[in-house]
């Protein structure tokens, strides 16, 4: 058996009722804080210098991995207002944070830098958006 959320039923493997996604937190201060910003905190130190071994650019591709699955879980999060511009927002989390991703795979540091750069754009406009300027991230 799988518990489902979004039924808030235990539904078997054969069942037809939907699976869509539901946020576990609705508060978006919330959200932000203990999904994003410890994993944006690391990766700032992470990407601050050319990773040296393995394990650093490890550390690099999980938080990368993880800000852009985060992007997916924004969609989840759409305002009744703007809602257009949040999802766009979210979108391109998740497109700069997987090149983000793929570019540490690869252990290219400027390549993954320059999508790391324009990841925390797309998040300081959204902070615009929707925060009145507040929480600004600084590369």
């Amino acid at each position: 058996m799988v518990w489902s959320q979004s039924t808030q039923t235990l539904a078997g493997p054969d069942s037809k009722k939907s699976q869509a996604g539901v946020p576990v937190e609705p508060d978006m201060h919330e959200f932000m804080e203990y999904v994003f910003q410890p994993t944006y905190k690391r990766l700032k130190q992470s990407i601050a210098a050319e990773p040296e071994n393995r394990k650093a650019w490890k550390s690099i591709k999980s938080d990368a991995l993880i800000l852009a699955e985060g992007g997916n879980l924004l969609l989840l999060h759409e305002p009744k207002d703007n809602g257009t511009s949040w999802n766009t927002h979210s979108v391109n989390v998740r497109k700069e944070g997987g090149l983000l991703y793929k570019a540490a795979k690869a252990r290219d540091f400027k390549v993954a830098r320059k999508h790391y750069e324009a990841m925390l754009k797309n998040c300081n406009a959204c902070h615009q958006d929707f925060a009145d300027g507040e929480h600004q991230l600084a590369p």
